[in-house]
């Protein structure tokens, strides 16, 4: 079988898989498991395969035509590089984990079957968008992604949270869509094609008569798909859908598809030094903000929301820097740390019985109770706070490292200024990075909540599934740094000692800030006595999250009294916790600049439609209706006065007619 036949089968399987699934999900349930998992974990052994046969070496490219449109024509191309080979693994890995995490942790959901298809259809996808060779085939899985979040962020659909999320993740993301749409078009009409081989040749001869307006223009989408300020607003509130769901949109679906988009298309962005400049803005700022506002979240998943947006602000800011090689090394460990996050994080909430948001303040005693969450969500922590050998280090030092070159004179594609952005903003976010790390580790597994239920052992799905994750989060930085170069564009991703000695430094420093801040924090925390917590009917997550969603319950509503938490976010934040608490008040800037405006001219039309249009159809109505009356009046159903009527009128037309011939 050929390289590009086996690529072709890599998004078709899970796709077919999902065709299925949603076909035999009510008539023959016991094939609803099998269809989840085997069509990702064929399609990983098979994108492994064509990693293995591509190997790093000229790229795997065959297309047929797809339309004839008139003008630009639309290919159905495969384009296999080294960069979509691995990412292709990432998001294979991936998808088949939480399908097997799901098998346990969604064991009673009723709706299991349509969520099961949608994530395979999700990952299809994704694997569409990575091996896609022309850019209109590629948005096609670009917006299969959106509507399948909105499906699944909403899988509790019951729940007003739900509802409000998945809209939020639809309408956001659009929002970006419509200007990634249009920068598609002007930029596939400038290269003359939508073929990625042949745009990428149009840049390099100087072909591309808009390229910042092209730019800024794909900077949108990717803004709303990847989370990064200012279109970042979606993702902490996407948490309010299954955990093994976060998992898959944080670490290898829609959120990574912006980043790999803009890794594959790179040369467009560095043809606008403006661009490239906006690009390392925009990843300085959503990095700070979102470490900033991970500090002060209490809920467990939207603190590992906001460092995924966070972590995604360090691989733009590698692209912003010129090195997609930095980019995508970080996107490949980020992938396995932040799925081992989330769905230790589910185990977590799965043992303590509570609804899918969180609160760590109210977390007790779940070290002893989930031994193995524990232990793999340790893991993950060090490697996002990027403490030496954890897979985080690497990977997150390749991107201070290309940060440092560019600022400080080696040539490359960006200024000069978009190199020290992204540096000095890369290094006060590994500052917070650690800090945010270290407080999730300690309330979650070391605070003084109240004692929640002990739903018994995890089902044995999700706990191997945590080990599995556990190694890449371990082992793959060491061994990827050296070799993924040749995979890549042949540049150094091995650490440097000066941004090594100043990362791990200050992660160092953030950690030690974080702890101790906690424990002046807890000796001032009053303790909630045992016993303060009723048990939970459902030991099932997924139900127990709906239901306690649906009860309008707060975080861990089946808690009696909430304490108050020992949070050191608020010692390290001071005055900055409320606004950081609210992601600094942006879905209000939003609600004030859009959301009120668009409600306000809706209410305008609603009064000129009532009033004014109805009143025109009203009036016109109205006057028939009049003279209908007034003939129905006249209906008597006498012959005597029909008679009368009839001679009336003969006789008046009589003296007409004799009137208008005497004047004559």
């Amino acid at each position: 079988m050929t390289t590009t036949t086996l690529a072709a089968l890599v998004p078709l399987l899970p796709f077919l898989g999902a065709v299925a699934g949603l076909l035999l999900g009510r008539t023959a349930p016991g094939f609803v498991r099998p269809l989840a998992v085997l069509p990702p974990l064929a399609s990983l052994v098979l994108a492994a395969l064509v990693a293995v046969r591509q190997g790093g070496g000229r790229a795997v490219d065959a297309s047929t035509l797809l339309t004839p449109t008139g003008s630009v024509p639309v290919d159905l191309a495969l384009y296999v590089d080294g960069f979509a080979a691995l990412v292709a693994i990432l998001v294979a890995f991936v998808a088949t984990c939480v399908q097997i995490y799901s098998t346990g942790y969604l064991r009673d959901d009723p709706r299991y079957p349509s969520y099961a298809a949608l994530v395979s259809l999700f990952t299809s996808a994704m694997l569409l968008v990575v091996y896609s060779g022309d850019l209109i085939v590629l948005l096609v899985g670009w917006e299969v992604m959106g509507i399948c979040s909105y499906f699944l962020v909403g899988h509790y659909w019951g729940t007003p949270e739900a509802r409000a999320a998945s809209l939020k993740a639809f309408l956001v993301t659009k929002l970006g869509d419509v200007p990634f749409l249009i920068g598609l078009f002007a930029l596939g009409t400038d290269a003359g094609s939508f073929r990625i081989t042949r745009v990428l040749g149009a840049v390099a001869s100087g072909g591309l008569d808009h390229p910042t307006l092209i730019a800024l223009l794909l900077l949108a989408g990717v803004a709303g798909k990847s989370a990064q300020f200012p279109l970042h607003t979606w993702l902490p509130d996407a948490m309010a859908g299954p955990t093994p769901v976060s998992a898959l949109i944080h670490a290898a679906t829609m959120v990574a598809a912006g980043v790999y988009f803009t890794a594959r298309l790179l040369p467009v962005f560095e043809a606008s030094a403006a661009a490239m400049t906006v690009l390392a803005v925009m990843a300085a700022v959503t990095m700070l903000g979102s470490g900033l506002a991970a500090l002060a979240q209490d809920d467990i998943k939207r603190v590992l929301a906001y460092s995924t947006i966070g972590q995604l602000g360090y691989m733009t800011g590698a692209l912003a820097v010129g090195d997609r090689g930095a980019a995508v090394f970080h996107l490949l460990a980020h992938g396995a740390f932040k799925a081992l996050l989330f769905l230790a994080a589910g185990t977590a909430i799965h043992a303590a019985g509570t609804n899918s948001l969180a609160a760590m303040s109210r977390m007790s005693h779940l070290r002893d109770r989930v031994p193995d969450a524990f232990w793999t969500m340790t893991v993950a922590l060090l490697a996002l706070a990027a403490i030496p050998p954890f897979s985080g280090f690497f990977s997150k030092e390749s991107v201070l490292g290309a940060a440092e070159r560019l600022a400080t004179g080696h040539p490359g594609p960006a200024p000069g200024a978009a190199g020290w952005i992204v540096l000095v903003a890369a290094l006060a976010t590994a500052l917070l990075t650690a800090a945010y790390a270290t407080r999730l580790w300690l309330l979650a597994f070391r605070g003084r909540g109240a004692e929640a239920p002990d739903h018994g052992r995890q089902p044995l799905a999700m706990t191997v599934v945590l080990w599995v994750l556990a190694v890449p989060s371990l082992a793959f930085g060491a061994l990827a740094y050296r070799t993924l170069p040749a995979w890549f564009d042949g540049g150094s991703l091995a650490p440097t000692l000066l941004t090594s000695i100043l990362g791990t430094g200050l992660a160092v420093v953030g950690g030690l800030l974080a702890y101790g801040a906690w424990q002046r924090a807890a000796a001032r925390a009053p303790r909630v006595p045992l016993g303060a917590v009723a048990a939970h009917p459902e030991g099932d997550a997924g139900l127990v999250e709906a239901e306690a969603i649906a009860a309008h319950e707060p975080a861990y509503g089946d808690i009696a009294e909430a304490p108050d938490p020992a949070d050191p976010g608020r010692l390290l934040l001071g005055p900055l916790y409320g606004p950081a608490a609210s992601g600094f008040h942006l879905d209000a800037v939003y609600s004030a600049l859009f959301v009120r405006p668009v409600l306000g001219a809706a209410s305008l039309v609603r009064f000129l439609d009532r009033e004014v249009v109805d009143t025109y159809v009203r009036g016109a109505a109205a006057l028939p209706r009049l003279l209908g009356a007034a003939v129905r009046r006249a209906q008597t159903g006498n012959v005597q006065t029909y008679v009368s009527a009839l001679l009336a009128g003969t006789v008046v037309l009589t003296v007409a007619v004799l009137l208008v011939a005497s004047g004559a």
